[in-house]
Protein backbone atom coordinates (compact mmCIF):
# COMPACT_ATOMS: atom_id res chain seq x y z
CA UNK A 1 0.00 0.00 0.00
CA UNK A 2 3.10 2.50 0.98
CA UNK A 3 3.63 2.18 -3.05
CA UNK A 4 0.18 2.62 -4.20
CA UNK A 5 0.86 6.71 -5.20
CA UNK A 6 3.87 7.24 -7.47
CA UNK A 7 3.26 10.30 -8.22
CA UNK A 8 2.89 12.40 -5.03
CA UNK A 9 2.82 15.65 -3.79
CA UNK A 10 3.49 17.47 -0.33
CA UNK A 11 0.16 18.70 0.03
CA UNK A 12 0.09 22.88 -0.64
CA UNK A 13 -0.81 24.40 -3.87
CA UNK A 14 -0.44 28.16 -4.64
CA UNK A 15 -3.80 30.29 -3.04
CA UNK A 16 -5.79 31.91 -5.97
CA UNK A 17 -5.43 35.56 -6.07
CA UNK A 18 -9.42 35.32 -4.82
CA UNK A 19 -8.85 33.40 -2.15
CA UNK A 20 -6.01 35.30 -0.80
CA UNK A 21 -7.73 38.45 -1.01
CA UNK A 22 -10.60 37.10 0.95
CA UNK A 23 -8.02 36.33 3.26
CA UNK A 24 -6.36 39.92 3.63
CA UNK A 25 -9.91 41.70 3.60
CA UNK A 26 -10.41 43.20 6.72
CA UNK A 27 -14.15 43.27 6.19
CA UNK A 28 -15.09 39.92 4.94
CA UNK A 29 -16.99 37.83 7.25
CA UNK A 30 -15.89 34.18 8.02
CA UNK A 31 -18.63 32.79 6.23
CA UNK A 32 -17.57 34.77 2.97
CA UNK A 33 -13.90 33.55 3.40
CA UNK A 34 -15.33 29.88 4.08
CA UNK A 35 -17.89 30.00 0.39
CA UNK A 36 -14.49 31.09 -1.24
CA UNK A 37 -12.50 28.85 0.28
CA UNK A 38 -14.78 25.82 -0.84
CA UNK A 39 -14.85 27.28 -4.41
CA UNK A 40 -11.18 27.17 -4.55
CA UNK A 41 -11.01 24.03 -3.13
CA UNK A 42 -13.50 21.96 -5.73
CA UNK A 43 -11.25 23.93 -8.48
CA UNK A 44 -8.04 22.79 -6.81
CA UNK A 45 -9.35 18.93 -6.69
CA UNK A 46 -10.64 19.24 -10.29
CA UNK A 47 -7.04 19.98 -11.25
CA UNK A 48 -5.10 17.75 -9.59
CA UNK A 49 -7.77 14.79 -10.84
CA UNK A 50 -7.71 16.77 -14.66
CA UNK A 51 -3.50 16.75 -14.23
CA UNK A 52 -3.38 12.70 -13.01
CA UNK A 53 -2.83 12.82 -9.82
CA UNK A 54 -4.83 9.87 -7.70
CA UNK A 55 -3.99 11.49 -4.21
CA UNK A 56 -5.46 14.40 -3.06
CA UNK A 57 -5.69 17.38 -0.98
CA UNK A 58 -7.55 20.55 -0.35
CA UNK A 59 -3.69 22.53 -0.95
CA UNK A 60 -3.89 23.61 2.36
CA UNK A 61 -6.23 26.31 1.27
CA UNK A 62 -7.65 26.56 4.73
CA UNK A 63 -4.38 27.47 6.15
CA UNK A 64 -2.74 30.95 6.81
CA UNK A 65 0.61 28.15 6.50
CA UNK A 66 1.35 24.35 6.97
CA UNK A 67 1.03 24.83 10.33
CA UNK A 68 -2.16 27.10 10.73
CA UNK A 69 -4.33 24.17 11.72
CA UNK A 70 -2.28 23.96 15.16
CA UNK A 71 -2.14 27.83 15.51
CA UNK A 72 -5.96 27.85 15.20
CA UNK A 73 -6.86 24.85 17.29
CA UNK A 74 -4.41 25.73 20.39
CA UNK A 75 -4.50 28.11 23.20
CA UNK A 76 -1.05 29.50 25.13
CA UNK A 77 0.60 30.97 22.42
CA UNK A 78 1.31 34.83 22.07
CA UNK A 79 0.60 35.47 18.26
CA UNK A 80 1.89 39.23 18.42
CA UNK A 81 5.54 38.02 19.20
CA UNK A 82 7.88 35.53 17.26
CA UNK A 83 11.11 33.99 17.27
CA UNK A 84 13.56 35.67 14.73
CA UNK A 85 15.23 33.11 12.01
CA UNK A 86 16.87 33.72 9.02
CA UNK A 87 16.64 32.56 5.47
CA UNK A 88 18.57 32.09 2.33
CA UNK A 89 17.49 32.33 -1.07
CA UNK A 90 18.66 32.06 -4.36
CA UNK A 91 20.22 35.33 -6.01
CA UNK A 92 17.74 37.79 -6.54
CA UNK A 93 15.92 36.73 -4.05
CA UNK A 94 15.74 38.70 -0.46
CA UNK A 95 16.69 36.88 2.39
CA UNK A 96 14.02 37.42 5.22
CA UNK A 97 15.02 37.21 8.89
CA UNK A 98 11.66 37.54 10.45
CA UNK A 99 9.87 34.09 12.56
CA UNK A 100 6.45 33.29 12.04
CA UNK A 101 4.13 34.74 14.88
CA UNK A 102 3.79 32.56 18.06
CA UNK A 103 5.71 32.47 21.19
CA UNK A 104 4.41 30.17 23.94
CA UNK A 105 3.68 31.66 27.33
CA UNK A 106 1.78 29.97 28.77
CA UNK A 107 0.95 26.10 29.20
CA UNK A 108 -0.03 24.16 25.52
CA UNK A 109 -3.97 23.44 25.65
CA UNK A 110 -5.98 22.10 22.78
CA UNK A 111 -9.31 24.05 22.29
CA UNK A 112 -10.56 22.39 18.74
CA UNK A 113 -9.71 19.51 16.25
CA UNK A 114 -6.73 20.79 13.99
CA UNK A 115 -8.35 19.14 10.66
CA UNK A 116 -12.31 18.24 11.24
CA UNK A 117 -13.32 21.11 9.37
CA UNK A 118 -10.92 20.47 6.40
CA UNK A 119 -11.34 16.33 6.37
CA UNK A 120 -15.09 16.53 5.78
CA UNK A 121 -15.23 18.69 2.84
CA UNK A 122 -13.04 16.31 1.79
CA UNK A 123 -14.87 13.23 2.40
CA UNK A 124 -17.79 14.96 0.24
CA UNK A 125 -16.10 16.15 -2.71
CA UNK A 126 -12.37 14.53 -3.82
CA UNK A 127 -12.85 13.02 -6.75
CA UNK A 128 -10.83 10.43 -4.79
CA UNK A 129 -8.18 9.23 -2.16
CA UNK A 130 -7.51 12.10 0.40
CA UNK A 131 -3.95 13.06 2.31
CA UNK A 132 -4.17 15.35 5.17
CA UNK A 133 -1.15 16.86 6.28
CA UNK A 134 -0.36 17.60 10.34
CA UNK A 135 3.14 19.48 11.37
CA UNK A 136 5.42 17.36 13.37
CA UNK A 137 5.39 17.76 17.20
CA UNK A 138 9.20 18.67 17.01
CA UNK A 139 7.99 21.76 15.15
CA UNK A 140 7.19 24.16 17.90
CA UNK A 141 9.67 24.09 20.12
CA UNK A 142 12.47 24.95 17.57
CA UNK A 143 10.38 28.03 16.47
CA UNK A 144 8.10 29.41 19.20
CA UNK A 145 10.29 28.59 22.35
CA UNK A 146 11.36 32.08 23.32
CA UNK A 147 13.83 32.19 26.51
CA UNK A 148 13.05 34.92 29.10
CA UNK A 149 9.58 33.97 28.24
CA UNK A 150 8.79 30.43 27.25
CA UNK A 151 10.75 29.28 30.08
CA UNK A 152 8.81 30.90 32.57
CA UNK A 153 6.20 28.05 31.70
CA UNK A 154 8.17 25.08 30.24
CA UNK A 155 11.87 24.98 31.99
CA UNK A 156 13.20 23.43 28.82
CA UNK A 157 12.57 22.76 25.23
CA UNK A 158 12.04 19.03 25.71
CA UNK A 159 9.02 19.86 28.20
CA UNK A 160 7.14 21.57 25.89
CA UNK A 161 7.35 18.73 23.41
CA UNK A 162 5.87 16.52 25.42
CA UNK A 163 3.24 18.68 25.62
CA UNK A 164 2.38 18.85 22.22
CA UNK A 165 3.10 15.44 21.16
CA UNK A 166 -0.65 14.42 23.08
CA UNK A 167 -2.11 17.23 20.60
CA UNK A 168 -0.99 15.66 17.12
CA UNK A 169 -1.20 12.14 18.75
CA UNK A 170 -5.04 12.55 18.56
CA UNK A 171 -5.63 14.22 15.98
CA UNK A 172 -4.10 11.46 13.92
CA UNK A 173 -5.84 8.77 15.93
CA UNK A 174 -8.77 10.30 14.42
CA UNK A 175 -8.06 11.12 10.96
CA UNK A 176 -7.02 7.00 10.75
CA UNK A 177 -10.91 6.56 12.38
CA UNK A 178 -12.42 8.87 9.60
CA UNK A 179 -10.82 6.89 6.96
CA UNK A 180 -8.06 9.66 5.73
CA UNK A 181 -6.54 6.62 3.11
CA UNK A 182 -2.90 9.20 3.57
CA UNK A 183 -1.54 11.09 6.63
CA UNK A 184 1.19 13.01 6.14
CA UNK A 185 3.58 14.71 9.47
CA UNK A 186 5.37 17.73 7.87
CA UNK A 187 9.01 17.66 9.90
CA UNK A 188 11.25 19.88 8.67
CA UNK A 189 13.33 20.53 11.70
CA UNK A 190 14.99 17.42 11.26
CA UNK A 191 17.42 19.64 9.04
CA UNK A 192 18.71 20.89 12.46
CA UNK A 193 20.77 17.75 12.53
CA UNK A 194 22.09 17.60 9.08
CA UNK A 195 23.72 21.55 9.03
CA UNK A 196 26.41 22.49 10.86
CA UNK A 197 24.79 25.96 11.96
CA UNK A 198 21.53 24.24 13.06
CA UNK A 199 23.71 21.56 15.16
CA UNK A 200 25.31 24.47 16.92
CA UNK A 201 21.81 26.09 17.75
CA UNK A 202 21.06 22.32 19.12
CA UNK A 203 23.82 22.82 21.31
CA UNK A 204 24.77 26.34 22.30
CA UNK A 205 21.18 27.63 22.71
CA UNK A 206 18.96 24.67 23.46
CA UNK A 207 21.65 23.25 25.56
CA UNK A 208 21.14 19.50 23.91
CA UNK A 209 23.83 17.51 22.16
CA UNK A 210 22.81 16.75 18.97
CA UNK A 211 22.88 13.06 18.92
CA UNK A 212 20.47 13.10 21.77
CA UNK A 213 17.98 15.68 20.65
CA UNK A 214 17.93 13.32 17.45
CA UNK A 215 17.00 10.69 19.32
CA UNK A 216 14.32 12.15 21.50
CA UNK A 217 12.31 14.07 17.91
CA UNK A 218 12.18 10.38 17.06
CA UNK A 219 10.62 9.25 19.71
CA UNK A 220 8.33 12.36 20.01
CA UNK A 221 7.19 11.63 16.50
CA UNK A 222 6.54 7.66 16.83
CA UNK A 223 4.83 8.73 20.35
CA UNK A 224 2.45 10.59 17.78
CA UNK A 225 1.82 7.24 15.91
CA UNK A 226 1.78 4.96 18.85
CA UNK A 227 -1.47 2.79 18.41
CA UNK A 228 -2.28 3.59 15.05
CA UNK A 229 -3.96 0.82 13.14
CA UNK A 230 -1.62 0.27 10.30
CA UNK A 231 -2.97 -1.10 6.79
CA UNK A 232 -5.56 1.28 7.04
CA UNK A 233 -4.00 4.38 5.35
CA UNK A 234 -0.31 5.00 4.85
CA UNK A 235 1.82 7.28 7.45
CA UNK A 236 4.56 9.35 5.81
CA UNK A 237 6.73 11.69 7.11
CA UNK A 238 7.97 14.59 4.61
CA UNK A 239 11.78 16.14 5.77
CA UNK A 240 12.56 19.65 3.63
CA UNK A 241 15.33 22.41 4.78
CA UNK A 242 13.07 24.93 4.86
CA UNK A 243 9.94 26.52 2.37
CA UNK A 244 9.88 30.03 2.57
CA UNK A 245 8.48 32.10 -0.27
CA UNK A 246 11.23 29.98 -2.94
CA UNK A 247 13.90 30.12 0.43
CA UNK A 248 15.11 28.11 2.63
CA UNK A 249 16.78 27.71 5.78
CA UNK A 250 19.13 24.53 6.14
CA UNK A 251 21.78 22.78 3.72
CA UNK A 252 23.21 19.20 3.47
CA UNK A 253 22.80 15.81 3.06
CA UNK A 254 20.76 13.33 5.26
CA UNK A 255 24.15 11.35 5.69
CA UNK A 256 24.23 12.39 9.60
CA UNK A 257 20.64 10.83 10.62
CA UNK A 258 19.70 8.40 7.56
CA UNK A 259 20.58 5.31 9.59
CA UNK A 260 19.04 6.49 12.96
CA UNK A 261 16.17 8.13 10.67
CA UNK A 262 14.77 5.43 8.20
CA UNK A 263 15.26 2.89 10.81
CA UNK A 264 13.65 4.43 13.72
CA UNK A 265 11.21 6.22 12.65
CA UNK A 266 8.18 4.15 12.38
CA UNK A 267 6.72 5.44 9.26
CA UNK A 268 5.87 3.98 5.81
CA UNK A 269 6.74 6.51 3.77
CA UNK A 270 9.84 8.94 3.64
CA UNK A 271 8.99 11.94 1.40
CA UNK A 272 12.57 13.40 0.86
CA UNK A 273 13.96 16.96 -1.03
CA UNK A 274 16.45 16.09 -3.35
CA UNK A 275 16.02 19.13 -6.18
CA UNK A 276 19.15 21.02 -5.72
CA UNK A 277 23.11 20.29 -4.61
CA UNK A 278 21.49 21.31 -0.73
CA UNK A 279 20.30 17.91 -0.07
CA UNK A 280 23.05 15.73 -0.77
CA UNK A 281 23.54 12.33 -2.47
CA UNK A 282 21.23 9.46 -2.46
CA UNK A 283 23.71 7.21 -0.69
CA UNK A 284 22.33 7.81 2.72
CA UNK A 285 19.26 5.76 1.40
CA UNK A 286 21.48 2.43 1.65
CA UNK A 287 20.18 2.63 5.04
CA UNK A 288 16.33 2.82 4.11
CA UNK A 289 14.74 -0.71 4.92
CA UNK A 290 13.05 -2.52 2.84
CA UNK A 291 9.70 -2.45 4.22
CA UNK A 292 9.40 1.47 3.64
CA UNK A 293 9.11 3.67 0.43
CA UNK A 294 10.97 6.39 -0.64
CA UNK A 295 9.26 9.63 -2.56
CA UNK A 296 11.79 11.30 -4.12
CA UNK A 297 11.67 14.98 -4.45
CA UNK A 298 13.41 15.71 -7.46
CA UNK A 299 10.88 18.47 -8.94
CA UNK A 300 11.82 22.25 -7.22
CA UNK A 301 8.98 24.14 -6.36
CA UNK A 302 10.90 27.10 -5.45
CA UNK A 303 11.74 28.47 -8.99
CA UNK A 304 9.82 28.60 -12.00
CA UNK A 305 12.31 27.28 -14.09
CA UNK A 306 11.38 23.43 -15.27
CA UNK A 307 13.55 20.44 -14.77
CA UNK A 308 14.06 18.21 -17.93
CA UNK A 309 12.39 15.00 -18.14
CA UNK A 310 15.51 12.96 -19.17
CA UNK A 311 17.44 14.38 -15.59
CA UNK A 312 15.20 13.07 -13.96
CA UNK A 313 14.57 9.66 -15.04
CA UNK A 314 18.13 9.79 -14.80
CA UNK A 315 18.33 10.76 -10.84
CA UNK A 316 15.79 8.17 -10.16
CA UNK A 317 18.00 5.41 -11.73
CA UNK A 318 20.31 6.40 -9.79
CA UNK A 319 18.58 6.71 -6.81
CA UNK A 320 17.47 2.61 -7.54
CA UNK A 321 21.12 1.66 -6.58
CA UNK A 322 20.30 2.08 -2.96
CA UNK A 323 16.41 1.66 -2.94
CA UNK A 324 14.83 -0.82 -5.15
CA UNK A 325 12.66 0.55 -8.05
CA UNK A 326 9.52 -0.90 -6.76
CA UNK A 327 10.39 0.97 -3.22
CA UNK A 328 10.63 4.29 -5.11
CA UNK A 329 8.20 7.21 -5.99
CA UNK A 330 8.18 10.34 -7.21
CA UNK A 331 7.07 14.32 -5.96
CA UNK A 332 7.85 18.15 -5.84
CA UNK A 333 10.28 18.90 -2.93
CA UNK A 334 8.05 20.55 -0.76
CA UNK A 335 5.31 22.18 -1.23
CA UNK A 336 4.16 24.96 -3.48
CA UNK A 337 2.73 27.04 -0.74
CA UNK A 338 3.90 26.32 2.46
CA UNK A 339 2.55 29.98 3.43
CA UNK A 340 -0.39 31.91 2.72
CA UNK A 341 2.14 33.57 -0.05
CA UNK A 342 3.80 30.87 -1.49
CA UNK A 343 6.64 30.56 -3.56
CA UNK A 344 7.93 32.35 -6.44
CA UNK A 345 6.53 30.66 -9.55
CA UNK A 346 2.73 31.41 -11.24
CA UNK A 347 -0.18 28.89 -10.74
CA UNK A 348 1.15 27.86 -14.39
CA UNK A 349 4.47 26.80 -13.78
CA UNK A 350 3.25 24.83 -10.44
CA UNK A 351 0.59 22.93 -12.62
CA UNK A 352 3.15 22.63 -15.74
CA UNK A 353 5.37 20.78 -12.85
CA UNK A 354 2.52 18.71 -11.90
CA UNK A 355 2.14 17.64 -15.44
CA UNK A 356 5.95 16.86 -15.47
CA UNK A 357 5.73 14.76 -12.63
CA UNK A 358 2.79 12.17 -13.42
CA UNK A 359 3.81 11.87 -17.20
CA UNK A 360 7.31 11.26 -15.26
CA UNK A 361 5.67 8.56 -13.14
CA UNK A 362 3.88 6.64 -15.86
CA UNK A 363 7.28 6.65 -18.03
CA UNK A 364 8.88 4.68 -14.64
CA UNK A 365 6.41 2.74 -13.26
CA UNK A 366 3.22 1.21 -14.23
CA UNK A 367 0.07 3.40 -13.05
CA UNK A 368 -2.55 4.72 -14.57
Amino acid sequence: MANKYRADHVGSFLRPKALLDAWRAPDASPAEREHMEDECILRVLEQQKSRGLTIFTDGEFRRTDFMGGFYASVEGLDRTDAVARAWAGAPGVKPATAGIPGVVKERIRKTRRLTSHEVAFLKRRSPGDIKVTLPSANQFPAITYKKGISDKVYPTYSDYLWDIVPIIRSEIRALAEEGVHYIQIDAPRYSYFIDPKWRSFVKNEMGVEPERALDEAIRADDACLEGIPRGRCIIAIHLCRGNNRSQWYAEGGYDPIAETLFNQLNVDRFLLEYDSERAGTFEPLRFVPPDKSVVLGLISTKVPQMERQDQILRRIEEASRYVPLDMLALSPQCGFASNLEGNLLTEDDQWRKIDLLVSTARKVWDMP
